[in-house]
């Protein structure tokens, strides 16, 4: 309780040391200026008072400013800074040169975006095929036994020996040699025979040559070829060598990786720039330095409602290289990979984006008027690309809008009260009414009592000499007291006193009573 009553004192004796700082101010007899500077000012009117330090400091009459205490500057008619439209903010060409300002006109141009994407390359799972036992039988060899393997259609995979097939084979061999020797009433029913023993062991998987192949095969030779179906990349091997399967056992799966997919998410804002044929160079880290170019072939037209995203597909050439004799491709399946897609929008109206500014989530800028004057608008925008965006309204073409200083221009304009903040744009003060000096020699008494004693007390707190600085303010209450008395029959005293109170850092008190 006794800290926040200490803290509550030192704030009243900092808002009462503002109003004796601005008082004594007032009160000083300002300097005398020479006769040509005298002449000069007289020939023009004065609008206004500014501080120089503080530019939204104002007043209509000469004084000090009530934050650093410095005498206010004249602003006289006709004066850069003086009375401008609303949303106009006017530098010297000293300001233009320290803060650096530079313009840049609007005018139709192309709009040119590089746009970096993220993805996978992966293989057509449309182009997989599973190779699957026909009978039941024994892998008695592997012709192929790892995965990574390239293979060719009709290649041997594994070596099959299968009681059941070597059954129908036999079944088969014999109806070969009964059509051999058959006479020609019954050679048709023979051949329809060997046709539906030859429909029979394609059902259990042997091709046509292998079937023709038959009639040279011995009786010892009891061992049967699986063979590639494809040409591809063996991606699993289910199997081992001597192992017993049965029919619909998995055996090898075979995929196509001769051309590639590489699959990135495209968000929503970036699909109006996505088009089908739209060239991509893609990087890998697995090969540094080579870029591969391809075309966009597919855009999913459904959005992931978890990461509003759509999915691109680009197909990328795939070629067999050699390594230490080894057969492989030139992307591995699954591998991280970068796109670029160099996109270009037809020519349209546009300015640098470094041109807009967001105060309050509106779009502005600030346009170039001459003469050291700068106009704020308000912009519509469009698309955006890596260095401008499109104008839909507010800017014509030809204008200059500024692209360096304009953040310091929008302060200015803050500080003068323009559009840029969201809020009411803040309007002149009316004139105030200075300390009336027809003042009593009691009034100039009481007055200068009690600023004498406030300054005891800010020396104290400023030396962190607390025990001087509370034996000091036990000195105010009767002071204070007489200075509210003599200043009772006087309004415009108190209207004064709020008034530097509520240009002040701190929140203003309701009443002078309460300060």
């Amino acid at each position: 309780m006794k800290r926040n009553l200490l803290i509550s004192g030192i704030l009243g004796l900092v808002l009462a040391a503002g109003f004796g700082g601005w008082w004594l101010g007032s009160r000083s007899l300002p300097s005398q200026p020479d006769h040509d500077s005298s002449q000069h000012a007289a020939a023009r009117r004065v609008l206004f008072y500014r501080s120089g330090m503080h530019p939204w400091i104002k007043s209509d009459k000469p004084g000090s400013c009530t934050i650093c205490g410095m005498p206010l500057t004249p602003v006289y008619e006709g004066d850069k800074g003086g009375e401008t439209s609303p949303g106009m903010v006017s530098l010297s060409s000293n300001s233009i040169q320290v803060i650096h300002v530079q313009t840049v006109a609007a005018a139709v141009r192309p709009l040119e975006r590089i746009l970096k994407v993220a993805g996978v390359i992966d293989d057509n799972d449309a182009t997989h095929r599973r190779l699957s036992a026909y009978i039941e039988g024994r892998i008695e060899r592997l012709n192929v036994d790892s995965t990574g393997s390239e293979v060719v259609e009709g290649q041997p995979l594994a070596t099959f020996h299968s009681p059941a097939l070597l059954a129908m084979e036999r079944e088969y061999l014999g109806v070969l040699r009964q059509l051999a020797t058959a006479p020609e009433p019954v050679r048709g029913e023979m051949q329809a025979l060997k046709a539906s023993a030859e429909s029979r062991l394609k059902l259990v998987g042997l091709s046509q040559e292998q079937i023709d192949s038959l009639a040279q095969r011995t009786e010892e030779d009891h061992l049967h070829v699986v063979l590639s179906p494809m040409t591809g990349t063996v991606v699993s091997r289910e199997v081992y060598a001597g192992q017993y399967v049965k029919a619909g056992d998995r055996l090898f799966e075979i995929a196509d990786f001769s051309v590639m997919w590489f699959k990135f998410d495209a968000y929503e804002r970036d699909l109006p720039w996505l088009r089908v044929g739209q060239e991509v160079e893609v990087t890998t880290p697995s090969a540094p330095g080579r870029i591969l170019k391809a075309s966009i072939r597919f855009i999913d037209p459904n959005i992931s409602e978890m990461t509003r995203t759509a999915k691109v597909r680009v197909e990328l050439a795939n070629p067999l290289i050699e390594e230490n004799g080894i057969q492989r491709r030139e992307l591995r399946h699954r591998l991280y990979a970068e796109g670029r897609v160099r996109v270009t929008w037809p020519g349209v109206l546009s300015i640098p984006r470094s041109s807009v500014l967001n105060p309050g989530g509106r779009a502005v800028t600030y346009i170039d008027q001459g003469g050291g004057y700068y106009e704020q608008r308000e912009v519509k925008l469009g698309r955006t690309s890596d260095d401008y965006v499109e104008v839909l309204s507010g800017v014509e073409a030809g204008e200059r809008v500024v692209v360096s200083g304009n953040l310091l221009i929008d302060s200015q304009a803050q500080l003068d009260g323009g559009a840029s903040a969201p809020r009411e744009p803040a309007k002149m003060s009316e004139p105030r009414a200075e300390v009336s000096p027809a003042l009593t020699p009691a009034d100039e008494s009481a007055l200068k009592a009690f600023l004498q004693v406030l300054d005891r007390v800010r020396a104290g707190l400023t030396d962190d000499d607390l025990a001087a600085a509370r034996a000091t303010i036990l000195l105010l209450p009767p002071l204070a007291k007489n200075l509210s008395d003599s200043l009772a029959s006087r309004p415009q005293w108190k209207d004064e006193m709020l008034e530097v109170l509520r240009q002040s850092s701190l929140s203003p008190p309701e009443t002078v009573e309460e300060a």
